[in-house]
Parts: C-alpha cells; structure tokens; sequence
C-alpha cells in the first residue's frame, strides 16, 4: 500500500510550487506595471519596461500575463488621447 496516497503527495508537492510561482509572478507583474506606468508602453522606447519584461520571460512568465499588465495601464485613461493623435 506504498502508492495509496500518490495523488495527495503530487497536490501538496505541485501546491506548493505553484504558490510559490504565483508570489514570483505577482513581484513580477507589478513591477511591470511600475515601469509601464513610468515611460512608454513601449519596451524599446522604455529601458525599465524592457528590462521587467526580460525579467519576466526569464522566470517564464507566459506572454499572455505579461501583455495585460502593459496594456492595463494605458487602456482606461490614456488610450483615447492616444487615439485622437
């Protein structure tokens, strides 16, 4: 009866790493934003952004997280002045 409680062992084991990704992630989208929020949303324009993004991607933050935490900030306030341009 070595195996009965396999399935409990691999939810702890995968619960505790993915909390510990989630805090990661959180640091990670945050800071995104503090460096969308400083510059441009662009990262070639923005050294800050780009370097949060690199930051991201190496700790394998998939894109689809990353592009919200840009685009979050640009959306309700300044994308229509943007637009009228």
């Amino acid at each position: 009866m070595s195996g009965h409680s396999q399935f409990k062992n691999i939810m702890y084991r995968k619960g505790a790493q993915d909390a510990k990704k989630a805090r990661v992630f959180a640091k990670l989208a945050r800071e995104i934003t503090v460096a969308a929020k400083s510059g441009l949303p662009e990262p070639d324009k923005n050294p800050r952004l780009r370097l949060a993004i690199q930051a991201a991607r190496a700790e394998s933050m998939p894109k689809d997280n990353i592009e919200p935490c840009v685009t979050r900030v640009f959306l309700p306030t300044k994308l229509p002045l943007l637009l009228k341009l």
